[in-house]
């Protein structure tokens, strides 16, 4: 799996000796909650609570509940974006088959058993109401930034002859995005990996018309 569930350790009280802050710990714990209720949905209280700090120490850490997203965001992105991205890094395999993989970890990804389902970005940032305009514009670019991944990949392949020069990346890479919400939200229903992989199985089996190969020769 694309992530393993920080186990939670029985901590012995040691008296006398303050338990030192784990960050990456209270983190992942934030992560989840955000990831399962959304930005609004969770409170401060019920992040003391999650991660066993104390307000004060948040606080001192994250300045204040966006500070903490932000940073449980960040956490996010370095522990299933850059695994995904991997697949379009990889020179070696055809652009089809660097889709497919990306697109095969994504599922995995979303159907993790250890974590909520779905994209992080797409699950909070449906329910987000207009209370705080800078997490509304950190999610925006956020999945600007996944569709913008895809379109520089896709542009390389074309600079590269793998695709089509008659190819419309921009939509393409519109469209390849709009996929990966949709799985999003399935997933977040709690749809089995399976369900996301026959999709894909279908985005594959359409690739060639997508990219515009199979066009009748002029």
């Amino acid at each position: 799996g694309c992530m393993s569930q920080v186990q939670d350790c029985d901590v012995k009280k040691c008296r006398g000796r303050p338990k030192v802050f784990d960050r990456e710990a209270a983190l992942d714990k934030a992560l989840t909650l955000f990831w399962t209720h959304g930005y609004e949905g969770t409170s401060l209280a019920d992040l003391v609570a999650a991660t066993g700090a104390k307000a004060p120490t948040l606080y001192a850490e994250f300045v204040n509940k966006e500070g903490l997203f932000r940073a449980a965001m960040e956490r996010y992105v370095e522990k299933f974006s850059a695994w995904r991205e991997a697949a379009l890094g990889d020179d070696q395999l055809p652009v089809d088959r660097a889709i497919e993989a990306y697109f095969r970890a994504t599922a995995a990804c979303f159907t993790e058993r250890d974590s909520p389902g779905g994209c992080f970005f797409i699950c909070t940032s449906t329910a987000l109401s207009a209370a705080s305009a800078e997490i509304a514009t950190m999610l925006q670019q956020q999945h600007q930034s996944q569709e913008h991944v895809l379109k520089d990949f896709l542009l390389a392949r074309q600079q590269r002859g793998e695709l089509s020069a008659s190819v419309n990346i921009p939509a393409l890479s519109r469209y390849l995005s709009c996929m990966l919400q949709g799985m999003s939200v399935r997933a977040r229903e709690g749809v089995e990996r399976d369900d996301l992989e026959s999709i894909i199985d279908t985005l594959m089996a359409m690739w060639p018309t997508l990219t515009g190969l199979c066009q009748a020769k002029r």
